[in-house]
């Protein structure tokens, strides 16, 4: 019996013994293996020769150590803190083995980076990339925002803006119809009041037509639903006296001329020209053709006078399809140089030439009833100067190198930056309304800075559409230090600051300067701001 339970006992050991002895062998890539040298990826001349991304076992993801590039990057914390890296930038494009929304591409089986010189080959089977990824902090500073369908990075892995700036810009752009329409009915109501002006014979009758303004500059945003129009008259033989310290205000006075002009019912005492009582007659006049104007010609009402402005504002039709017209006076001045305060402004001889430089200085200057101040004391009758005439010819002839964004040349983005910008502001200002001194801030001081950064980076090359986020960082980086020194000088008259105490206050600069701070360092979320 005792031999029997013995047998039995050798019987089922033999068994288990052969059950052991014939399991499968694991395969070659589950078996423990000592990591390669150089952060998970074969070295040169030791280690197990593995694939970039193939390990010895499944991680666990919180044990995992954030994404290292294959070519030896660093990681996304030190990234944040040295600016962004290519990818983010959208110059390393998005291959098939990158994650969805990622700016960093993490090598697979098919998306691999090829490894360097003297790592071993790669092999198939390569282990599939975990799904969890340590979380990417974003850029520090926003220097260059998502490149949009062109680099295939979603709208979180940018650098500047959660909306791709191209997709703004189509935003911003005019409806053709629509501005064909508007365009239509303005020109209709501008050649009706301009005849009727002419007919009566008077200080008027030589008025002409000149159209300003950022329709004209084409760089208007949204709607085509306001229009600047300069009513000119030619000057006689006139003399400048500048009234302040900024050069851009002044005295008129006519020199003697024997037989008398059409302007000498507006000479005061003094002998200067009469601002105040020359837009006062235009206003008149254009009050009565508009009240004599039948209502199935067009409707057209007159805005009460602003104090200080310059401007007679109509509107056409009724909210919300309103356009608003701003009709301004301007004396054309040809008998003589321009005044020596612009001596020193628009320096554009690298960025246009010295032969366009030229070619502006013979140009006319203009005259504008525009009020100076004196702190909070405004000087009536007093002169502005107007550059409206080569300001828009600078815009629209913006290139050095004369073909930029011709049909088949190579397009810039200067005109593209210019609308962001103005885009923001009016952002701003819908959003905070006039509280915090945001009124104090037009787009005259955005195509004032504008033409400055143009002067700043002259080349075609510095402006490519290509580089469109990190020349708009420029400009803005631009702008925010004008707006921090309290000192935006006009382009034409060095002399006159705009961003000055005593036209803008330092809570007003602080509060803006703030305000595209935040956009910026949280990717504008006031471009999803409904208008």
């Amino acid at each position: 019996m005792g031999d029997q339970c013995a047998g039995a006992r050798r019987a089922r050991g033999s068994r288990k013994a052969a059950s052991q002895s014939s399991a499968p062998e694991p395969p070659r890539s589950q078996r423990a293996q000592p990591p390669a040298r150089g952060g998970g990826r074969a070295g040169a001349g030791g280690g197990d020769a593995r694939p970039p991304g193939e390990h010895a076992k499944t991680p666990n993801p919180r044990d995992a150590p954030p994404p290292v590039d294959p070519q030896g990057a660093t990681s996304a914390r030190s990234r944040a803190a040295k600016g962004p890296a290519l990818s983010e930038m959208g110059c390393v494009p998005k291959g098939k083995g990158s994650a969805p929304g990622e700016g960093i591409a993490i090598p697979s089986r098919q998306g691999a980076v090829p490894p360097r010189k003297g790592s071993a080959r790669r092999q198939t089977g390569a282990a599939p990339k975990t799904k969890a990824s340590a979380p990417r902090e974003p850029p520090a500073v926003a220097a260059a925002c998502c490149r949009g369908a062109e680099s295939g990075v979603g709208a979180k892995s940018g650098g500047v803006g959660a909306r791709p700036l191209r997709d703004v810009l189509k935003t911003l752009s005019l409806g053709r119809q629509d501005t064909s329409e508007a365009s239509e009915r303005v020109n209709q109501l501008i050649r009706a009041l301009l005849s009727a002006i002419r007919a009566r014979e008077g200080s008027f009758s030589s008025l002409e037509i000149l159209g300003t303004g950022s329709y004209y500059e084409h760089v208007k945003i949204s709607a085509p639903n306001e229009f600047d129009i300069m009513f000119t008259m030619p000057a006689p033989r006139v003399e400048l006296e500048q009234c302040d310290g900024s050069g851009a205000f002044y005295y008129v006075r006519l020199k003697r001329n024997p037989q008398g002009n059409d302007l000498d019912k507006f000479i005061q005492e003094d002998g200067t020209l009469a601002a105040c009582k020359m837009l006062f007659a235009l206003r008149n006049i254009i009050k009565e053709i508009v009240k004599s104007m039948t209502r199935t010609e067009m409707k057209v009402t007159v805005d009460k006078k602003k104090a200080g402005s310059p401007a007679i504002t109509l509107r056409i039709g009724n909210p919300p399809m309103e356009i608003s017209v701003d009709i301004i006076l301007a004396l054309e001045v040809r008998s003589q140089s321009w005044p020596a305060s612009t001596q020193d402004g628009l320096k554009i001889e690298k960025w246009l030439g010295r032969k366009v430089k030229q070619e502006y200085k013979w140009k006319p200057i203009y005259l504008v009833p525009k009020h100076a101040k004196d702190g909070r004391v405004l000087k009536e009758d007093t002169w502005r100067l107007s550059f409206s005439h080569i300001e828009k010819d600078m815009i629209k002839n913006h290139g050095n190198t004369k073909t930029c964004c011709e049909s088949k040349g190579v397009k810039c983005c200067r005109k593209n930056c210019l609308k962001l910008l103005k885009h923001l502001l009016d952002q701003l200002k819908t959003k905070h309304g006039n509280r915090r001194g945001l009124d104090k801030f037009c787009s005259y001081h955005a195509k004032t800075a504008f033409f400055q950064a143009c002067v700043l980076w002259p080349d075609d090359k510095q402006w490519l559409f290509t580089d469109l986020e990190s020349c708009f960082q420029n400009f803005l980086d631009y702008f925010l230090d004008c707006l921090n020194n309290a000192y935006l000088p006009h382009f034409f008259i060095p002399t006159h600051n705009l961003f000055s105490r005593q036209l803008i206050d330092k809570a007003s600069s602080d509060f803006l300067s703030k305000e595209i701070k935040y956009e910026i360092n949280n990717r504008f979320p006031i471009f999803e701001l409904q208008n």
